[in-house]
């Protein structure tokens, strides 16, 4: 959208200092000028003190600062690629489980998986559950990563991410589980960052500060080069994206409160129905790391006031968490041949 010259004033004027300022100091305490922030006990990581998800103002009206923010952000914590997991002498202690539907998103599915296979400091596993009418990418997918099939519950029916989710989460033999989305590129020390919390005895886990989401011509340069440019130009920065695009919970605490409800079948809704039950566990909710997400094209209903996934969320929330974590405990969620009960109307 374009800006008017008072905005542009107003953001060079109050923003801008600000950022500079802190982009030289600590990155992760760059904000909107309205907003709170709360450090993590030890200083590592940040908590923004509100509900939903905000993009960054300053980088919407300059978007320069958008681009030297994820240049120093991966200054830090650098996002590699690997064709396969380096080989550590221990079991998998961290599982990524990623959803899938379709071939739209099959490059970017292959870019996210060579960011899992370049994780270092921790064992690794990656399961990939498609769902869909008949296997279509089984054969794109490296030998490493295993892959699921789950076939939809009615001809027609919605992409149900919950279902793809549960169904991982039940295969994975690492006692930490990362639902992670097919479009997200992950810094080298993710899961091992992870890790380090899941064994000071956190139970779900969100490092996310900045999702950083790359415009449809970077996405483009990308696939073409295979390489990510520290400089690349983002369509929007996006800070306290809780549960969306990639979490952490510890197996036990997983399945102690649910797993994702599988009734929210179409798009939305799910994972902040599921960050609020989780509420309930120990949770680490400061972010301290970048995430560059993969430009595609928006979601259908993404914006529509009649998506039926939001009036389930609205539905859902209005129950307390110990009511709703009941009700699907007593359900078997995760079978890879059914949704849970009443899944579907």
């Amino acid at each position: 959208m374009p800006y008017s010259i008072k905005q542009k004033l107003g953001a060079a004027g109050i923003d801008l200092p600000r950022f500079e300022w802190r982009l030289r100091r600590n990155w992760t305490l760059i904000s909107n000028r309205s907003e709170l922030l709360e450090a993590a006990p030890d200083h590592v990581g940040i908590r923004c003190d509100w509900q939903w998800t905000s993009e960054l103002h300053l980088a919407k009206v300059f978007p320069s600062t958008g681009r030297r923010l994820l240049q120093r952000a991966l200054r830090d914590w650098p996002i590699g690629f690997a064709e396969a997991p380096i080989s550590l002498p221990s079991p998998p202690l961290v599982a990524f489980i990623i959803g899938h539907r379709g071939t739209a998103r099959l490059p970017h599915l292959l870019a996210t998986l060579r960011t899992i296979a370049a994780q270092r400091g921790v064992c690794c596993e990656c399961i990939v559950v498609e769902q869909s009418d008949q296997p279509q990418i089984r054969q794109f997918l490296p030998s490493w990563a295993r892959y699921v099939h789950t076939r939809p519950a009615q001809p027609g029916m919605p992409y149900c991410r919950s279902w793809t989710l549960n169904v991982g989460a039940r295969l994975a033999q690492g006692p930490l589980l990362v639902f992670h989305d097919n479009d997200m590129l992950v810094p080298e020390y993710y899961a091992a960052e992870l890790w380090r919390r899941y064994q000071e005895g956190y139970e779900i886990i969100n490092l996310k500060r900045f999702v950083f989401y790359l415009n449809e011509f970077e996405t483009s340069k990308f696939f073409e080069t295979t390489v990510l440019a520290p400089n690349a130009c983002s369509e929007a920065v996006v800070q306290n994206l809780e549960a969306g695009g990639s979490v952490a919970a510890g197996r036990d605490a997983f399945l102690a409160i649910g797993g994702f409800d599988e009734s929210f079948v179409g798009w939305g809704g799910e994972d902040n129905e599921f960050w609020d039950r989780a509420q309930t566990r120990r949770v680490w909710p400061y972010g301290h790391l970048p995430i560059v997400h993969l430009w595609h094209a928006a979601q259908p209903r993404k914006t529509d006031p009649a998506n039926p996934t939001l009036r389930r969320y609205a539905e859902r929330l209005s129950m307390a968490p110990e009511s709703r974590i009941a009700q699907l405990r007593s359900r078997e969620f995760g079978r890879p041949d059914a949704l849970s009960a009443d899944a579907l109307p």
